[in-house]
């Protein structure tokens, strides 16, 4: 989820509770090694013992396709202490995609052993090495192959986006192919992905995929408190759960919005905003009412004063 589930969402999600771990935006690694400052820019946590404010551990993401390169940055990575690196083979996106990078790779388990290999041998082996992957580029002729390439070539785990490059994010999620994946990858621990929304779709992708770990990524977006509320095993759907949900989320998305104008440019902070907000309008009919009141905005001034009628300055000026 780049360009939205960065250093500033990871704080404020993770304040809520509920989450074990996460993983950062992609470092997009392409033939050249990186200074420290890139890492640290994509991943600030690094300066906090790789972990939010809250206490999460963060792995950092990289994206490449060449082993040699990817294996001489991950070591000069490593060098800033990461809670683990993270590789990704499962980014759609066709302008990543374009350069053979992300779920493209999944046509040629071959390269993927050699990633991972190049990677493990070249960071200390207390840092973790873990891969994420789709069932495939078109279909799910090599996912078994990706997936036992990617555990030869070393990783101690392995996230599991149940979709294919060209389904993207189109519902269902084929969690049944998980299930596959872990029987052929051995002691490696696999970790369901995709189309985990509430609680009820976490014990289905639980019950399917037979995974103890479930990552959720466009869900938490929706619902901050969905991690809370899978580890409480409980629900709190109806209005008045909505309702108070809402009213202490307001201090936290008086945070973001504070935390994203110190960071970019004050012409882009107003669209980030409308970015989180987006997300949460399924979940929260306030957040549809505040979306659409500073859609027309491009100011930051003029989003502050709109989110003041809201309660969201009062709340910030609060805390």
């Amino acid at each position: 989820m780049e360009g939205l589930a960065d250093c500033v969402l990871r704080d404020v999600l993770t304040r809520l509770g509920g989450y074990d771990a996460a993983v950062s935006e992609f470092v997009r690694v392409s033939g050249s090694l990186l200074p420290e400052k890139t890492f640290r820019r994509i991943c600030p946590e690094l300066d906090n013992a790789s972990r939010t404010l809250a206490g999460t551990p963060v792995s950092v993401q990289l994206l490449g396709s060449d082993p040699a390169c990817l294996a001489e940055n991950a070591a000069r990575l490593a060098t800033l202490a990461p809670a683990g690196i993270d590789l990704n083979f499962g980014c759609p996106a066709p302008t990543v995609n374009r350069h053979g990078g992300g779920a493209m790779l999944l046509d040629d388990p071959e390269q993927l052993r050699r990633i991972v290999l190049a990677v493990r041998q070249a960071v200390p082996a207390s840092i973790p090495v873990s891969a994420k992957m789709r069932l495939g580029v078109a279909d799910t002729g090599k996912t078994i192959a990706c997936a036992q390439a990617l555990a030869a070539g070393g990783i101690a785990s392995l996230v599991v986006h149940a979709r294919t490059r060209e389904e993207g994010y189109r519902p269902p999620a084929h969690w049944e192919w998980i299930a596959r994946i872990r029987e052929a990858v051995g002691s490696v621990v696999v970790i369901a992905n995709g189309e985990v929304w509430s609680v009820a779709d976490y014990r289905r992708c639980r019950a399917v995929s037979g995974c103890a770990d479930v990552m959720i990524g466009r869900g938490a977006v929706a619902d901050p408190f969905l991690a809370r509320r899978i580890g409480a095993q409980g629900e709190s759907g109806d209005a008045a759960g909505r309702a108070a949900d809402w009213h202490e989320l307001l201090p936290l998305i008086a945070e973001f919005w504070s935390q994203v104008q110190r960071r970019v440019e004050p012409r882009h902070a107003p669209g980030r905003l409308k970015l989180w907000l987006a997300a949460l309008r399924p979940t929260y009919r306030e957040a549809d009412a505040l979306y659409w009141a500073i859609r027309p905005l491009r100011a930051s001034d003029e989003t502050a004063r709109v989110l003041a009628t809201h309660g969201v300055a009062a709340v910030c000026a609060a805390a």
